[in-house]
């Protein structure tokens, strides 16, 4: 599936991560290449260690799972709205929330369709009626580009919040992830870390002066992976090469203009294996270096809140002119299948 008839703009965002309490914060300590690891102590199995990376709280915040989600998205929903400039009744928010397989200790006694209305109560803020909250993960954020598009078109709307939120640290999902051995251990290096976190990006029709624009997304491509990494058989990057062909078939720049990625990929030996063997169908035109960004070597996996960051930091590094080049693909993969990618550009200079 393909989308974008025309560009559509990032110009701002917010983020709450182990890494940091803001979007400024969680983008400087990716570019410094700071680790937020920390060994923490399960209730089961009793007394074991695991590697886990997360937010530095006050235990009050976290007094159930759904309250922690709900503060989480609260303060980059929070921050992205501050700097779209534009007022919560004209802001069309597209929330993604952990995948529903997960079953989620979050939403065991709160449904997930309670969430948005929750997180209102918690802005004290109404958003545009369109705002949703959405099932998919990672890659269910950027799959959601074109969708947001169309609300950019929509009277009423002056920009979208589009972005996610999760937490893998509980210990729900630190027990399956353990049975499957996809955790990061002492035997077991090519597996992930579980983190948490919220990321938004603030989305606008056309760049504006009083809200200049920190990078162009032209195209987005969505397919699924029938070999996910909760198969029983290894993923041959098909789904992956697929989303990023369908990103660019419009009018921008081509796979030879693609100068870095930026990926959700977390460490797991699957997902080294698909890029190893779904990237070079895509990318083709010969490259002496070839720069890859992965949030997930700081911050460990954020599970659906990953999307969204890889648009920030794609954003960011635009912004900042700290990015190895003028194009790049912002790829991301959901557990259950889903896989996305979309082409950004730096703005051109007016």
């Amino acid at each position: 599936m393909a989308g974008l008839k025309a560009p559509i703009y990032v110009v701002g965002g917010g983020a709450v991560t182990p890494a940091g309490l803001d979007a400024r914060q969680t983008l400087a300590a990716i570019r410094a290449s700071l680790s937020a690891f920390e060994r923490r102590t399960l209730s089961d199995p009793f007394g074991e260690d695991q590697t886990v990376s997360r937010i530095p709280s006050h235990y009050s915040l976290r007094l159930t799972e759904n309250a922690w989600l709900t503060n989480m998205a609260a303060r980059a929903v929070g921050e992205a709205l501050e700097k779209g400039g534009a007022t919560a009744g004209a802001s069309a928010l597209l929330l993604v929330m952990p995948e529903a397989f997960r079953e989620h200790p979050a939403f065991s006694e709160t449904p997930g369709s309670d969430f948005l209305a929750g997180l209102q109560d918690r802005l004290g803020e109404n958003f545009h009626p369109t705002s949703r909250a959405v099932d998919g993960g990672a890659a269910a954020c950027i799959g959601l580009l074109d969708r947001a598009a169309d609300l950019l078109a929509t009277p009423g709307v002056e920009q979208v919040l589009l972005g996610g939120v999760d937490s893998l640290v509980n210990d729900k999902d630190i027990a399956r992830l353990m049975a499957a051995n996809r955790l990061k251990a002492e035997d077991n290096a090519q597996g992930l870390v579980p983190g948490e976190g919220a990321a938004v990006v603030c989305l606008r029709r056309s760049p504006a002066r009083a809200q200049p624009a920190q990078c162009a997304i032209h195209g987005v491509g969505v397919a699924l992976e029938d070999n996910s990494v909760l198969s029983q058989n290894h993923s041959q990057g098909r789904a992956l090469v697929a989303a990023c062909r369908a990103a660019i078939e419009g009018k921008g720049p081509t796979e030879p203009d693609i100068k870095f990625i930026v990926s959700n990929d977390n460490g797991e030996r699957y997902s080294a294996w698909e890029g190893l063997i779904g990237r070079p169908r895509f990318y083709r035109t010969r490259r002496e270096t070839f720069p890859m960004a992965y949030p997930a070597m700081t911050m460990g996996e954020i599970g659906a809140g990953a999307g969204a960051l890889t648009l920030l930091i794609a954003a960011d590094s635009f912004a900042r002119a700290y990015a190895p080049g003028q194009v790049a693909m912002c790829e991301a993969a959901s557990e259950a299948g889903m896989r996305a990618a979309a082409l950004v550009s730096a703005v051109a200079s007016r």
